[in-house]
């Protein structure tokens, strides 16, 4: 007789073996993603267990009152094909509310997820190669007093602002860190977060007013990292056919994409200026 299905909100202890899942199935986490994950909305984080056992597990993260975002869907494949997945994915869904939700879907599922109701946007290209790193004079390191100036900038990118998300994922710690590109004048340009992973490391958020900046942030972020060529790994939305361009440049290829789906009313559009740059930080929680 198959054993109780129940699902339940995650306890970190949770969150960090469905980091481990993920990392099973070869999505590459952040050595240290799961903390962040979990402060952007703890009551957001849902597992389906049987028995007790958690089996599978889903985010669907509130950022603020118009916005909120899914990902981190896996079921145990010892699990799949037996409605589990899907139950909790219906029990989850319900903690947005009228939120619009976003999604960055796999091919082979964006019908699926058509069916509950989500809408084609865009592709987002996941770009990887090995990258020469270049210091800059204009490059530091961010500041604890840089994460609320930061994370406006990366709200006008993104059209909505995910204050407990960004304040937790700009927090320096030994696997992740923001570097700083400033102007001149001693204003910010843009910046870039760089996290390392179980193989190489992402680069996400990466902001900036224009491509040269741009530029200038992803060889400073694989300086960062060590002398010589580093690998690194940036998810580009693709209508930023300059950065996609801008990584083909400094030897990156497509490794794959996804779908930027999207359900209920649009986001407010972003407010950067026409030619910034935007990339999202994870595809876990946006």
């Amino acid at each position: 007789m198959a054993g109780l299905v129940a699902f339940r909100t995650m306890t970190m202890a949770d969150l960090e073996e469905v980091v481990e899942w993920a990392a099973a199935e070869g999505w590459n986490p952040g050595l240290a993603d799961a903390p962040a994950f979990f402060a952007a909305d703890p009551e957001g984080l849902f597992v389906a267990t049987r028995d007790d056992k958690p089996v599978a597990a889903i985010a669907v993260v509130n950022h603020n009152d118009q916005f909120a975002f899914l990902g981190l869907y896996i079921c145990r494949a010892e699990y799949r094909g037996q409605g589990i997945g899907f139950a909790l994915w219906q029990h989850a869904l319900q903690h947005a509310g009228d939120r619009c939700v976003a999604l960055e879907g796999v091919a082979a599922q964006v019908a699926n997820y058509a069916k509950s109701g989500f809408t084609p946007a865009y592709k987002t290209e996941r770009f990887t190669g090995l990258v020469e790193g270049q210091s800059h004079p204009l490059v530091r390191s961010a500041r604890p007093d840089d994460v609320d100036m930061l994370t406006a900038l990366e709200a006008a990118g993104a059209g909505t602002t995910r204050l407990a998300f960004m304040h937790a994922w700009l927090a320096d710690h030994p696997h992740r860190q923001t570097l700083v590109l400033e102007r001149d004048d001693g204003t910010v340009a843009g910046f870039v977060t760089v996290r390392q992973c179980r193989e190489a490391s992402k680069i996400g958020p990466l902001v900036a007013d224009n491509l040269a900046h741009a530029k200038v942030l992803l060889r400073a972020a694989a300086h960062h990292l060590g002398s010589g060529a580093v690998a690194l790994v940036l998810d580009v939305p693709a209508p930023l056919t300059g950065l996609a361009d801008l990584c083909r440049s400094q030897g990156m290829t497509v490794a794959f994409d996804t779908m930027r789906m999207y359900r209920g009313s649009p986001l407010p559009a972003p407010s950067a200026p026409p030619g910034a740059i935007y990339t999202p930080a994870t595809l876990e929680v946006g």
